[in-house]
């Protein structure tokens, strides 16, 4: 059976270990793709371009996470993905949030790299109490990409996507009880009972399963 090559792109500052619980066949073949340091001034179509030169398969999947989700559909133009999936992602600037939309206008979020950075520990205690920890372990296992620059410049062009018109190509799946991009403002996506922002990791085999009936959907 020919190979199938799936290549993934995580969250916002998450390493590629976000992606450790999924599984496949044997005939899919996985990649995984870490964040690079972006460029001065450098554009998310720019960024975009750098990493598709990253992908060493002609016509693969691909999946996104998150910001990870924006990513692969700028990646989309670069390639000829057979499918391109986001997971707890959004399609449109129009799929952000209230809060989301707050934070561009008022650009609160330009503090937020240095919170994450200083204040991180801090936060989640008084936020979470005992539950802290086990949020820390997390933070710390999977969120690694903790450069200020880079953190500066992945919430900006979060913020500011100014994609308007979904592409119709585009399978997105989406957790009804997410956190980052609440589902009443999301269109057109398979729901994930229960699904929060972090479904990858705690719901990984029904992402698995969602992912295998969509790239199967081509096979046949």
């Amino acid at each position: 059976m020919e190979k199938i090559h799936i290549y993934f792109v995580p969250g916002l500052a998450a390493s590629s270990k976000i992606f450790e619980k999924l599984s496949f066949p044997k005939h899919y073949e996985t990649h995984y793709i870490d964040w690079i340091d972006p460029l001065k001034n450098e554009s998310i179509a720019a960024y975009a371009k750098r990493l598709s030169a990253l992908v060493k398969h002609p016509n693969p999947v691909l999946i996104g996470v998150s910001f990870g989700g924006l990513i692969v559909q700028e990646m989309k133009p670069y390639l000829n993905p057979q499918k391109t999936i986001i997971i707890s992602s959004i399609k449109t600037k129009f799929e952000h949030s209230y809060l989301s939309r707050l934070a561009k206008s008022s650009k609160i979020y330009r503090l937020i790299p240095f919170l994450v950075n200083h204040a991180l520990e801090f936060t989640l205690r008084l936020a979470f109490g005992k539950r802290a920890t086990e949020r820390i372990g997390l933070y710390n296992m999977y969120l690694t990409k903790r450069d200020y620059n880079y953190l500066k410049w992945s919430l900006d062009n979060v913020l500011n996507w100014n994609r308007e018109i979904p592409d119709p190509e585009i399978v997105h799946i989406h957790g009804n009880k997410d956190e980052i991009f609440p589902i009443k403002y999301i269109k057109n996506c398979i729901i994930v009972e229960n699904g929060r922002h972090i479904m990858i990791i705690n719901k990984a085999k029904t992402i698995s399963k969602l992912i295998q009936q969509n790239i199967a959907s081509n096979e046949n």
